[in-house]
């Protein structure tokens, strides 16, 4: 590794100790219902977030759970100064019951608005806007300081992958990856259906047998969800974009995929939306689903996505930046709207995997240091939640 590399960035420290890297005021819909509502007061308070939704309610047991702790997920991500939270008030997710998880386990500044309680609509909207004003009155008198990597949670996701991927963006991240790792913070890998295939790699690098038996459960257990719909996943061929960008089988896919995890071993396999227990590398078991995994791993208290693409992507987040890594230099010129970066230099031959590692590091302490990458300044805003049970 390199030692003239910073080590430290800007952030923001939270009460607890967590250090987010924005300092956003979330209006949290607990209920699709209240979603329209939760998104109108943003567009009157400056330094509020939200997003749309279709969950909250006629769900059950385990579906219900994973819902539940990514609502509770997102409010507690150390990007969030203060939260929102919005129901509609005979949800299934009740919203006092989110807003007492987050008060419980935060201490951060947490309010509670209710559409039937407040009388509908209008009323909600001028009640939850007074609230989230203060609240970004109060929030703007954060002030950054020194933070060290130890602290950064980085989450990693690819979409849209060509033939680039695995020789040039992915391993470029797993060389962040394994920098971040080594300077004590942790990286998150995720899309548990796109590392079938690579599962005996990351096997080899478990801490221990518990967790190597982990990686071969949660390969199996998405293996089996693909069976119930009459689908043999192993074999079947990746999305019709990753055909076209040169991608021929699911397994190439993972092989090239797996390369973001860089070198480390491995420290534990944790749930959708899970908090890691661990620092250093973690596997999130997520599906392969962009956006759903992009939530999970926000949930699950990433400050940071690092997004590699060969095709082109405007994905964004409303409470973690993302950084958008080009496989190929051709892309990057094509969608210089969307994409922060460009690892196709080394597809180029003009850097190697170690110089273009370097340079995302750099990048990486400018975006945490208040940088905005390309989908915050179009505020792109997506959200999905992995949902793993029938609406009732």
């Amino acid at each position: 590794m390199q030692s003239n590399l910073p080590v430290t960035f800007q952030g923001y420290r939270r009460t607890g100790g967590k250090v987010g890297i924005r300092n956003h005021v979330l209006i949290l819909p607990t209920i699709t219902c209240a979603a329209q509502t939760a998104q109108r007061v943003t567009e009157l308070v400056h330094g509020t977030v939200s997003f749309i939704h279709q969950h909250g309610c006629a769900q059950v047991g385990a579906d219900y759970e994973q819902t539940f702790r990514t609502y509770t997920g997102l409010g507690a991500n150390p990007n969030v100064y203060g939260v929102v939270v919005l129901g509609l008030g005979c949800e299934t997710h009740q919203a006092r019951s989110v807003y007492s998880e987050l008060k419980e386990m935060t201490g951060k500044p947490v309010e509670l608005v209710s559409i039937q309680e407040h009388g509908g609509t209008l009323h909600t909207i001028a009640h939850a806007a007074q609230i989230a004003a203060n609240m970004v009155q109060e929030a703007s008198r954060e002030r950054r300081v020194e933070c060290d990597f130890s602290e950064l949670i980085v989450g990693t996701e690819c979409g849209g992958s060509d033939a680039c991927s695995g020789l040039s963006a992915n391993p470029a991240v797993g060389n962040v990856s394994d920098r971040i790792v080594d300077l004590g913070g942790t990286s998150i890998l995720a899309e548990t259906t796109e590392l079938i295939g690579a599962e005996h790699l990351l096997s080899r690098r478990a801490i221990n047998d518990q967790v190597r038996q982990r990686v071969y459960e949660v390969i199996g257990e998405m293996e089996h969800r693909a069976f119930a719909m009459g689908i043999d996943i192993r074999t079947g061929n990746p999305s019709p974009g990753n055909i076209k960008g040169g991608l021929s089988s699911l397994e190439e896919k993972s092989l090239g995929a797996s390369t973001k995890s860089g070198s480390r071993a491995l420290q534990e396999v944790i749930r959708y939306a899970e908090q890691p227990s661990r620092k250093g590398l973690v596997w999130m078991d997520t599906p392969g689903h962009d956006i759903e995994q992009m939530t999970g791993m926000v949930a699950g208290g990433s400050q940071l996505v690092l997004f590699t693409t060969g095709r082109g992507t405007p994905t964004g987040s409303p409470i973690a930046p993302v950084i958008k890594i080009a496989t190929n230099s051709a892309i990057y010129g094509k969608m210089g709207d969307n994409i922060d970066f460009n690892a196709g230099t080394i597809i180029d031959g003009t850097e190697d995997i170690q110089a273009v590692g370097a340079r995302l590091m750099r990048e990486i302490v400018e975006v945490c240091s208040g940088k905005l990458t390309k989908s915050e300044i179009l505020k792109q805003h997506d959200f999905g939640i992995w949902r793993i049970g029938p609406t009732f």
